[in-house]
């Protein structure tokens, strides 16, 4: 039998050994779902109701396109995963000066860290493909370089570097096994690659079905893009079926690595949304597209699987965008991707919470609410049954509709819109009674 002294020696110098091993790498994305909070805007919230906001819709990962100090001190003790940037206008001052790197890590993380939980930063947005050439070998050594500064810093393992890009990198992108780079691009991408597979850091691509449907909605299913029931696509390459172009979107990513010779670099969006408005040649710039994209969005999402092509490999994406931004210049869409309005109640509802009650129809009802409401009917076939974003009925409650509707519950025929309606207009003592009086009928 081994002595007591013996063992608490040993576990002593476990502990010891693994305080040489010093603190461990920062999860730079908890879960599977984020948002891009962009300020493009002279109408949105302070930095501190955003972080409000956050907490309240219970959003953990958070990405911003600069380093604005209020926003950093805004998000100090709220524990939220925060990604900030290096704009694309400081990529060239990055890439031509070490130093200036140091001096921006030292002015915009160091002093933050760790009550702000900084855990990622981007270098430029959609650089490669992007319409200014010059700043493609320039993105190259910025990347480097402020990877340099994190490591002088000793912060290379805590947070993570990247640079989002659009889908102009790809040649091809249909079928998604056929998508490869394009060739032009490849003196800049493959030391882009060589670098973050020797970081670890994951592959961010910007995808849109919105923007695919709109170059091409006479061909494009409409329902394929919003995760509605459709046909789906094969790949006539590896015979993988696609219910919708999101995963395949991501999947094209994958292949293009694959082709590359990146096989172990796992793909993460940075940007994915749809425009509740538009200018008139926008097709399915509608509120009730962007309601149903981001709701089913949000839904896959949550269910932390992976594409047809990576099963176990669970989809982590940001959301644009937290609000309209309503001095973003470009097309009408541009400046209507928000999911909340800028007094901070939701633009329609998905199933999160804003700052102040909204008139946004009721798409959805959480599992707690209605079992709260309505415990008797909300069984997980009535769930199931109501997981989609359903047509919306007004149900007359002073006319004694509601028991009609929580009769036709049972077939799945009452929508969510409708209860969720009574659960707010009923006292606890009308519920319970009218549920009694059920039971016994």
């Amino acid at each position: 039998m081994v002595p007591r002294t013996a063992l608490l020696l040993c576990c002593y110098c476990c502990l010891l050994m693994f305080q040489s091993l010093g603190p461990q790498a920062v999860e730079a994305f908890v879960g599977g779902y984020g948002i891009n909070y962009g300020r493009i805007a002279n109408n949105i919230p302070s930095p501190d109701k955003v972080v409000e906001l956050l907490r309240k819709s219970k959003i953990r990962n958070v990405k911003i396109y600069d380093s604005d100090h209020s926003v950093l001190d805004a998000f100090k003790g709220s524990g939220i995963n925060l990604v900030i940037a290096i704009p694309n206008e400081l990529v060239k001052d990055m890439a031509a000066n070490q130093s200036r790197s140091m001096d921006w890590l030292n002015q915009n993380v160091q002093p933050y860290l760790p009550q702000t939980r900084i855990v990622g930063i981007t270098v430029g947005n959609e650089v490669l493909g992007g319409q200014d050439q010059s700043l493609y070998q320039p993105l190259v050594d910025a990347v480097k370089n402020v990877y340099s500064g994190l490591k002088r810093l000793h912060l290379e393992s805590k947070i993570e570097l990247f640079t989002p890009h659009s889908e102009a990198v790809f040649a091809t992108s249909y079928p998604p096994s056929a998508c490869v780079f394009k060739e032009e691009l490849m003196p800049y991408m493959r030391p882009l690659l060589d670098f973050f597979a020797m970081t670890g850091s994951p592959f961010y691509v910007n995808a849109y079905p919105f923007l695919a449907y709109i170059s091409d909605p006479e061909h494009i299913d409409i329902n394929y893009a919003l995760f509605k029931p459709n046909n789906g696509i094969v790949d006539p390459n590896n015979s993988l079926h696609y219910d919708n172009m999101f995963d395949a979107q991501i999947d094209a990513a994958y292949a293009a690595l694959h082709a590359a010779g990146y096989d172990d670099m796992e793909v993460r969006v940075a940007e994915t949304g749809w425009a509740s408005s538009g200018d008139q040649n926008e097709a399915g710039a509608s509120s009730e597209n962007a309601r149903t994209y981001n709701f089913n969005l949000r839904k896959r999402l949550f269910l932390r699987k992976g594409t047809p092509l990576k099963p176990k490999k669970p989809v982590k994406a940001y959301i644009f965008a937290l609000f309209n931004e309503n001095q973003k210049p470009g097309p009408g869409s541009e400046r209507h991707y928000g999911l909340f309005l800028p007094d901070g109640r939701i633009s329609y509802d998905i199933g999160v919470s804003g700052l102040l009650p909204s008139s946004a129809s009721s798409s959805m009802l959480s599992i707690k609410d209605c079992r709260h409401a309505f415990p008797a009917i909300c069984s997980k076939k009535v769930l199931d049954a109501i997981a989609e974003p359903p047509r919306i009925y007004i149900v007359d409650i002073n006319q004694g509709s509601r028991v009609n509707c929580l009769k036709s519950m049972v077939g799945a025929t009452c929508n969510s819109f409708a209860i969720y309606a009574m659960s707010l207009r009923l006292t606890p003592a009308a519920r319970n009674s009218d549920l009694s009086k059920e039971k016994k009928a």
